[in-house]
């Protein structure tokens, strides 16, 4: 199977546009025109770490704070959805939790699936590898979704002195977290992944 650079084209990542490889910038949208991302592995890594260092505090954290004239009373993501469950409301928690615990992981550890397969030049499963930067790419708009209901908590609890909410210090750390990990999800490269299956034919042929 060959590639397009194999071919003498590039592809331009913004409007898909194909253009000899000589050419600098994309005659339809004016992106610039790359080949490959040299840089693309280590920017990767640098967002990856960055979002993992503020999911840690994002989950010890309280991420709502609730004053009332009673006292204050303040909950981590995990500790809200188990208040939730308590209540009987088990559906919603296992929303919270999903949205704010199983997605995140699993975009840490798929992100980190796809940069450690592109360095070390694994040529199997190609389309599957694909199709599953696809789905990252596709839940990170939705993995905001503990920030908005805060932001819209905030906005709406606002009762002078019989109560209010505010956020708490997680949710400034989440919403980084999710930030920095969808952009390690746009540094990859995804044409790095094809390069491996180029390799493996080019060794064969030798």
């Amino acid at each position: 199977m060959s590639t397009a650079r194999d071919m003498g084209l590039v592809t331009c990542t913004s409007c898909s546009k194909v253009w000899p490889i000589e050419q600098d910038r994309c005659a339809r949208c004016g992106h610039r025109m790359r080949s490959r991302h040299s840089n693309s592995l280590q920017w990767v890594w640098a967002f990856w770490v960055t979002g993992l260092i503020a999911y840690i505090p994002a989950n010890l954290y309280p991420i709502l704070v609730t004053k009332t004239i009673v006292g204050t009373q303040s909950g981590t993501i995990v500790g809200g959805a188990i208040d939730i469950a308590h209540h009987g409301d088990i559906g919603i928690a296992a929303i919270v939790l999903f949205a704010s615990v199983v997605i995140p992981v699993a975009k840490f550890a798929a992100i980190a699936y796809l940069a450690t397969s592109v360095q070390r030049g694994s040529a199997k499963r190609l389309h599957q590898k694909m199709h599953l930067y696809e789905v990252v790419e596709f839940i990170g708009r939705w993995s905001m979704i503990d920030v908005f209901v805060v932001a819209i908590l905030s906005a709406l609890v606002q009762l002078s002195v019989v109560a209010s909410i505010q956020p708490g210090p997680a949710a400034l750390t989440f919403a980084l977290s999710v930030i920095f990990t969808m952009l390690s999800a746009r540094s990859f490269d995804t044409r790095l992944i094809w390069d491996g299956h180029a390799d493996e034919v080019s060794e064969l042929h030798d």
